[in-house]
């Protein structure tokens, strides 16, 4: 089709050059006419082409589709996996914070059963990270007597 109006377009050219043009010319008629025409045959054999090359990008499209949806599936399942695994860990810092904070108010009674100097002595035994954590479960002015009996 391409061919046959490039055709047309350089008669029509060559006949407004040469000046023999003027519409309805039976010059111009008769060289329209002898344009090569192509035959139906290459045109259903080019669609048939068409076709198939449609047809093979849509098989690789669906092929590819597939695929990224089984890279979807195994992702989200790497998703809920890692999610279960977040809130374990989560339940496992509660569940020690927890036995954390009950190991602490157990030596805080034990600390506060006990005369001011031996808790000072006993708390000054204990490491520095241990004796922090106590700080805000004893009251203010064992805090302060503590703090006291440090500093001499």
């Amino acid at each position: 089709m391409t061919r046959m109006l490039l055709s047309l377009a350089l008669i029509f050219l060559a006949l407004n050059l040469s000046g023999s043009w003027r519409p309805g010319s039976p010059a111009v008629a008769a060289e329209v006419r002898s344009a090569p025409a192509r035959p139906a045959a290459n045109d259903a054999q080019a669609l048939e082409m068409k076709r198939e090359q449609l047809a093979q990008k849509e098989a690789a499209l669906k092929a590819k589709e597939a695929a990224l949806n089984q890279l979807s599936a195994q992702l989200d399942a790497r998703v809920a996996e890692l999610n279960a695994a977040k809130k374990g860990i989560e339940e496992s810092l509660v569940a020690k914070k927890k036995q954390d904070d009950e190991r602490y108010k157990k030596m805080i009674k034990i600390y506060k059963g006990l005369k001011a100097e031996d808790a000072a002595n006993l708390l000054n035994k204990l490491d520095e990270k241990t004796a922090v954590k106590l700080i805000p479960l004893i009251t203010q002015p064992r805090v302060l007597e503590w703090t006291r009996l440090n500093l001499k």
